[in-house]
């Protein structure tokens, strides 16, 4: 992991999103970016644009949103403990994470799935009934 701000060792959004452990593959973190769900200091940017230590992300995913403030810069993908120690979240993000995440558990989250996957005349009596509706 690096501070340093030199432009040989600033990486692009994407990959910086990706080893912070906020996507699963560059290839979503890049999707994300392009889609207008992350704004680096304000604003939406491509995401070939580098990160330096303080700026300050805003990341939307499904329900979630964080907004986390860049303290390093990490060299490699590492684990998620070192991941971590590459940002710091806002206090206002964490409350409003947290209320959202209070929100869905009142609500029952999703409907009870059924015991066992359904046979072939169970299955075509649901079909029928989603034709009549």
């Amino acid at each position: 992991m690096t501070n340093s701000g030199s432009p040989n060792e600033r990486p692009r959004i994407d990959k910086w999103l990706w080893c912070a452990r906020f996507y699963k593959s560059r290839a979503l973190a890049s999707d994300a970016v392009a889609g207008g769900r992350v704004h680096l200091n304000g604003e939406r940017v491509k995401p070939a644009h580098s990160v330096r230590a303080g700026d300050q992300i805003e990341i939307t995913r499904a329900s979630e949103s964080w907004t986390i403030r860049v303290l390093a810069i990490p060299a490699r993908r590492g684990s998620a403990s070192a991941a971590a120690r590459c940002y710091e979240e806002a206090a206002d993000s964490i409350a409003r994470r947290d209320a959202g995440r209070a929100q869905r558990r009142l609500m029952g989250g999703a409907p009870p799935r059924p015991p066992a996957k359904p046979d072939k005349r169970s299955r075509r009596a649901l079909l029928r009934l989603l034709r009549q509706q």
